[in-house]
């Protein structure tokens, strides 16, 4: 039975929190009493229904910090996220419960295991080597305490992003260039007469884009580098310097070699490699695309450089004047809801899925949608999702999937059913039209969906690999996979239709954006790439790192000026989840680029190869390694040819 959301409060999130961990206490407590007669169902499995136990814990309460619209409820959240992910770094570290693992990892039993239940136990026991079991006492127990901090940072740092609120005031003459559906979307200024334009991402995005008065463009942009930056500077100053002393205590020469143990590059040398490979045709595809942009500032009466307040706003105007997309157009043709059962079709096609939406939804917010996702040849139900998609006061300020509960055997042995959400911030219905996506939202729509398939049709027997539980620079290719089809003509065809007459998007408008898809692709990826070699150079070095000159060092390969006075970390969550592993984005980008190479030349549509995705990609989830995976379905090591082609680099 789903959770009721509609009776949350601060107690319910502590009282949810509390029993799941005692509930955990007690699978942790059954573990070490098998320490004498060791077993896998006795030792073991106790183990992973404890973590599924706070995960359960997680999606009903510690969610809730992210998602909810009330204050206190948020604060509980974030509070409970805390206690649970403090239990996990006390768990590992428990000596007693490290006796009982390897007390089992001895025994011929444990020898003899194959598949899953031997990969589960290789994971504790790495998790357990890297929890410091192999050193002296002082030194485990300091990183226990290491480990614990960096959970209590983690989930500051976020809450700090997600109450920070800021923006410019602007009169109706200042939004020259931005259409009037953008301007009855916002809120009124302080001042009578005015607007507010904020950080969120259906206002940011389009005054980026549109918005014809260069300086309120620079001071909108600086404003959204730095966000959160005074509360978080000081707090990733220290995530810094603790992940520095957990990578030298157990004998990493870097933080990013300590993390990337758990990822497809298992080492920093190989994602160096990766940028080494693609930098020399970036590098010209950059030049080349700032030339033409150059063109539009000088044309516009703009001496100088031209700035990363700049690039969009000219990106948006070349693919008008030369190529004839208009944004907002397209996204007439996009209202919400038809691309939601649009999605649902396609992916209900290739996948064999069919999906019902769930009228009583009892989410923490009346816009949250309930849908149920099913086996479309067997009418076996599958799993559950909620769909929050648009911006609030509080709620969590980017675009993300959630396990909510996940998928696992339980302790009766029957199948628990895996539950997650989609928290994201797309533009909002207003008082005349129904909610329309840009083209980007388009995309992110799919992609989070991919995360979102990705979790429901796990069939992993154990928690540990369920859900997104697989390595993280591969975590992104089965959503980045998805956004392939939001460019197809034949895809678009079935649901792009406009919101007030139903007309179909004209089939000009689609051949316009297919040929502008990679105008000034050098400057997106280049962007991308800076995000991830910040994050290397911040977490790859044996020492200690100035984040504002590994900033400035690093934009280099945008080929813009560094945008000075700002400190886009301090905004830049991902750096306590993705540490060292932003990289994981491009890496997964080439895997899935390479996926989808397969749907291009077999049946971008075709059930056939949407069957051998499905079983050989997301079904396994985190049961065998990911290269594995990828191997199995392409028949071949992946390659970075796809990706290049696509991009016009190749």
């Amino acid at each position: 039975m789903l959770h009721d959301y509609t009776t949350a409060n601060p107690d319910s999130v502590r009282a949810e929190t509390d029993a799941a961990l005692r509930a955990a206490d007690a699978f942790v407590a059954g573990c070490v009493a098998s320490a004498g007669s060791p077993s896998f169902e006795a030792t073991l499995w106790p183990l992973e229904l404890a973590g599924a136990e706070l995960i359960r814990a997680y999606g009903r309460g510690a969610f809730l910090g992210q998602a909810h619209p009330d204050a206190d409820v948020r604060d509980a959240g974030s509070e409970a996220e805390e206690r649970l992910n403090k239990w996990r770094v006390a768990v590992v570290a428990r000596t007693d419960v490290y006796r009982a693992v390897r007390a089992f990892a001895d025994t011929d039993a444990a020898a003899a295991l194959e598949g899953e239940d031997a990969r589960l136990l290789e994971h504790w026991l790495r998790d357990f080597r890297r929890a410091g079991h192999e050193l002296p006492e002082a030194e485990r127990a300091e990183l226990e305490q290491l480990n614990s901090r960096l959970v209590e940072i983690k989930v500051a740092y976020q809450r700090n992003i997600n109450d920070y609120r800021d923006g410019i005031e602007v009169t109706r003459e200042q939004l020259a260039g931005l259409p009037d559906s953008y301007v009855e979307r916002l809120s009124p200024g302080e001042s009578p007469g005015t607007y507010r334009v904020s950080l969120d991402y259906p206002e940011v995005n389009p005054f980026m884009e549109q918005a014809h008065d260069r300086e309120l463009r620079r001071e909108l942009f600086l404003k959204d580098w730095n966000k959160a930056a005074g509360l978080n500077r000081p707090l990733l100053a220290e995530t810094l310097e603790v992940r520095r002393r957990i990578a030298s205590l157990l004998g990493a020469e870097t933080w990013a070699d300590h993390a990337m143990e758990l990822k497809m590059a298992r080492s920093p040398h190989r994602v160096r490699e990766l940028y080494a490979t693609l930098r020399p045709a970036l590098e010209a595809r950059v030049r080349s695309d700032l030339d033409g942009l150059r063109a539009g500032l000088a044309a516009d009466g703009h001496d100088g450089p031209l700035h990363a307040w700049d690039w969009r706003y000219y990106d948006e105007s070349l693919q008008r004047t030369e190529y004839g997309v208009d944004q907002d157009r397209i996204s007439e043709h996009l209202p919400l809801e038809p691309v939601i059962q649009g999605m649902f079709d396609l992916t209900g096609e290739v996948f064999g899925l069919s999906y019902r939406t769930v009228e009583d939804a009892r989410a923490w917010h009346p816009s949250v949608r309930l849908y149920e996702i099913l086996d479309r040849a067997s009418g076996e139900s599958i799993a559950h999702f909620y769909a929050d998609l648009h911006p609030r006061e509080g709620k969590f300020s980017h675009a993300a999937a959630y396990p909510l509960v996940i998928g696992h055997r339980a302790a009766d042995g029957s199948q628990v059913q895996p539950v997650s959400a989609i928290l994201a911030n797309f533009t909002p219905p207003s008082a005349t039209r129904p909610a329309l996506l840009r083209h980007r939202e388009l995309e992110t729509l799919f992609h989070e969906f991919g995360h979102i398939l990705h979790m429901s049709l796990s069939r992993a027997t154990y928690a540990r690999f369920s859900g997104a539980e697989t390595e993280w620079d591969f975590v992104e290719a089965p959503s980045q996979i998805m956004e392939h089809w939001t460019w197809e003509p034949s895809v678009l065809a079935r649901f792009a239709r406009h919101h007030a007459t139903g007309d179909p998007i004209p089939d000009d408008l689609v051949q316009d954006m297919l040929r502008a898809r990679w105008v000034d692709i050098g400057i997106k990826l280049a962007l991308q790439t800076f995000y991830g070699q910040v994050d290397l150079a911040l977490h790859g070095e044996p020492g200690a790192v100035d984040p504002d000159e590994a900033l400035r060092r690093t934009y280099a390969v945008t080929g813009l000026p560094y945008p000075e006075g700002t400190f886009m970390l301090g905004g830049f969550g991902h750096l306590m989840d993705y540490d060292a592993g932003y990289f994981g984005y491009l890496w997964a980008e080439v895997i899935g680029d390479d996926m989808f190479g397969r749907f291009a030349r077999e049946g971008v549509t075709s059930p056939a190869v949407g069957a051998d995705y499905r079983r050989e990609i997301l079904e396994p989830n985190g049961t065998r390694d990911a290269d594995d995976l990828v191997r199995s379905f392409l028949g071949r090591d992946p390659n970075n040819e796809e990706f290049l082609r696509l991009r016009g680099m190749r």
